[in-house]
């Protein structure tokens, strides 16, 4: 039996539907996809939970409610009486997406506050996931705490997963978000970056350069996505590239990469060779375009 404990922030999803100005409510966000989908893949005897803190609204209610239906573990979710939950609105032009948020006084903001209900919750897990978006949303103090309490966490054992998700609006200064990140990539077993992403804001030439650089940054085993190109993978060195599942039509790219994570992770827990996690995580990140949303069926549980 495994356990892995994803860290982050879950809000209010607002998804356009096939109506003009119709758009359909529900919760989503980019570790909690992940969570999602990993609930959805690996057998019951596995635990997923979720570490998010939220208010005490009904909104928020309403959110922990979600979670707990989907599956997922809630009973390290913490509670600010202050505060509420974040939203955003998808905007699609093309299969691609964009964003608007609502997010100021998002209760996720405060989740590293204290490192002691975070080790609470990392007791018994063999893995932990978070994004660059997680490191983004906390304070200076908060993030340095949440980094020291999941380096002690690979120190004892843990496994370590980063998806460097990089959201420059989310930041003060690029710099700020290229140091965090590497500092991050430095306590991680695993990476998984997008190129796209990491060419814009690194500087990257080509894939082969980003995993690279985060393996000379740690990282044991670094998988860069890579939109419709060749998925790059790094393990101890060794360079694998991998061919991506092809879409004739996309329909919405929302949460392509934090399900390609999920299909990776549920493989590789499950004892599946990284060519082997990699196929699969294309086929259902393949499958998720093609619909609209974050949370997709898979036909699984």
């Amino acid at each position: 039996m495994s356990r892995i404990v994803c860290i982050g922030e879950c809000m209010i999803e607002m998804a356009p539907t096939t109506r003009d100005a119709e758009y359909r409510m529900g919760f989503a966000g980019d570790t909690m996809n992940t969570a999602w989908y990993l609930r959805r893949l690996l057998p019951h005897s596995d635990e997923v939970d979720y570490f998010t803190a939220v208010g005490s609204d009904a909104a928020s209610g309403q959110m922990v409610d979600f979670l707990a239906r989907e599956g997922l573990g809630t009973a390290h979710v913490l509670r600010r009486a202050d505060r509420t939950i974040g939203l955003y609105m998808i905007q699609l032009q093309d299969g691609e997406r964009s964003f608007s948020y609502w997010r100021g006084q998002s209760a996720a903001r405060t989740l590293a506050q204290d490192a002691g209900p975070l080790s609470d919750a990392l007791d018994r897990a063999q893995v932990a996931y978070f994004s660059g978006i997680t490191l983004a949303i906390l304070p200076q103090a908060d993030r340095a705490r949440l980094l020291d309490t999941l380096g002690q966490f690979r120190a004892n054992g843990g496994e370590v997963v980063f998806d460097p998700n990089l959201r420059p609006r989310l930041w003060q200064t690029t710099e700020e978000m290229t140091a965090s990140v590497m500092q991050a990539a430095g306590i991680s077993d695993t990476v998984l970056p997008s190129h796209e992403d990491e060419a814009a804001w690194f500087g990257d030439a080509d894939p082969a350069a980003t995993a690279d650089r985060y393996s000379k940054a740690g990282a044991r085993t670094v998988v860069v996505k890579n939109g419709p190109g060749q998925i790059l993978a790094c393990q101890d060195g060794t360079i694998t590239e991998h061919a991506p599942v092809a879409v004739a039509e996309v329909v919405d790219t929302t949460a392509a990469g934090d399900s390609f994570n999920a299909g990776y992770l549920a493989h590789r827990i499950d004892g599946q060779t990284i060519p082997r996690s990699i196929q699969a995580a294309a086929e259902l990140a393949a499958l998720v375009v093609r619909s609209r949303g974050a949370l997709v069926s898979t036909g699984g549980a």
